[in-house]
Parts: C-alpha cells; sequence; structure tokens
C-alpha cells in the first residue's frame, strides 16, 4: 500500500503560518527531495490556491533561482488532487476535485500502484490524520518563536494518542532541523 506523507514547516513554539517563514535552498531542496519520492499530491482548497498555479508558472519561467526551479518542475509534473466543496473546477489538467467519501477516496488512491503520496496544509492534514490515514510526518522545525499565528493540529481532535517513531532526523544548513516520523500501528 502507497504511504501518505505529511510535510510542514513550523516553528519551535507550534506555528505553521508560512508567512513567517523565510524559505532558503536548504529548505526548498528538502521538500523536492520529498516529492521526488511521490507522484500524486493532496491538498485542500486553501493550499493548492497557494500552490496552483503559482509552481507550475515557475516551472514554465524558471523565474527563481536554481533551487526554487528545481522544485517547481518537480512539483509541475506531479498529479495533483483537490479537496473541496466549493470549487467548481481546478483549471489545471493535472488535477482532480474530491468532493465527497474522503476517507474512502484516499483509501482507494492508497492501494493503487504508484510512489507514495504527499500532503501538506493544515485543515486537510488534520482530518486525513483523525481518519488514521496519514503514514508519515516530516515537521523542518524552524528554530524560531513567533508567539503568534496559526498553530498546528489545534483544531484536530483524536480517540487517542498517535505513537510516532523517529525515523530520521537531518540539521539544515539553515539551522532548521527536518524531523521524520512514522505512525506506529497497533
Amino acid at each position: 500500500m502507497r504511504k501518505l506523507i505529511y510535510g510542514i514547516n513550523i516553528s519551535l513554539d507550534g506555528c505553521c503560518d508560512h508567512t513567517r517563514f523565510s524559505g532558503t535552498d536548504d529548505i526548498q531542496d528538502y521538500f523536492r527531495e520529498l516529492l521526488e519520492g511521490t507522484d500524486l499530491i493532496i491538498y485542500g482548497r486553501k493550499t493548492y490556491e497557494l500552490m496552483v498555479p503559482f509552481w507550475p508558472e515557475v516551472a514554465q519561467t524558471q523565474s527563481m533561482n536554481e533551487s526554487g526551479n528545481a522544485f517547481a518542475k518537480v512539483f509541475a509534473n506531479i498529479k495533483r488532487i483537490m479537496v473541496s466543496h466549493s470549487a467548481d473546477s481546478a483549471n489545471d489538467k493535472q488535477t482532480i476535485i474530491i468532493r465527497d467519501n474522503l476517507k474512502e477516496e484516499i483509501l482507494k488512491l492508497k492501494q493503487q500502484p504508484g510512489k507514495a503520496i504527499s500532503t501538506g496544509g493544515v485543515e486537510l492534514p488534520a482530518r486525513l490524520i483523525e481518519l488514521g490515514l496519514v503514514d508519515e510526518f516530516h515537521m523542518v522545525v524552524h528554530p524560531l518563536i513567533v508567539g503568534q499565528g496559526r498553530r498546528l493540529f489545534t483544531e484536530m481532535s483524536l480517540p487517542e494518542n498517535l505513537d510516532l517513531k523517529l525515523t530520521s532526523s537531518q540539521m539544515l544548513s539553515s539551522g532548521c532541523m527536518a524531523l521524520r516520523y512514522t505512525l506506529l500501528r497497533g
């Protein structure tokens, strides 16, 4: 079965608001390498609209630095799913929309052959975690305390604790720590 991988940037005090972080090449490279091991990305509408059409356009124009352009090329070539009840269309030939039956639809995708599946953002991943669908967590912890902003998992409700195992850690040159956790299944 394919793994569903959740990746996100976070501050030491749990803030996951992307406007609070400065992107560096090593972080871009980390997430590019993560995406190279996937062939499908699943986002909620808000995160999807932050990522598309921005990254596909960068892939065409090559308008960023080397790391940004490399990330954009990988991102642009991956199939995408937007989970939304409100979006009329995706306006992107590589994207389909899931509107209903989230758990069943994701389970079907996980059972198909292929590489891992990636997700990001806050609301949809929290729902996927609640449904027991996320297998790995990739947290890039920034050496910042921001004091305010959206916090990770504040709206999530779990019936019990999720036990995770740290399977790798990597100190990035920016001072960020990339942590990879795998869900321990009972």
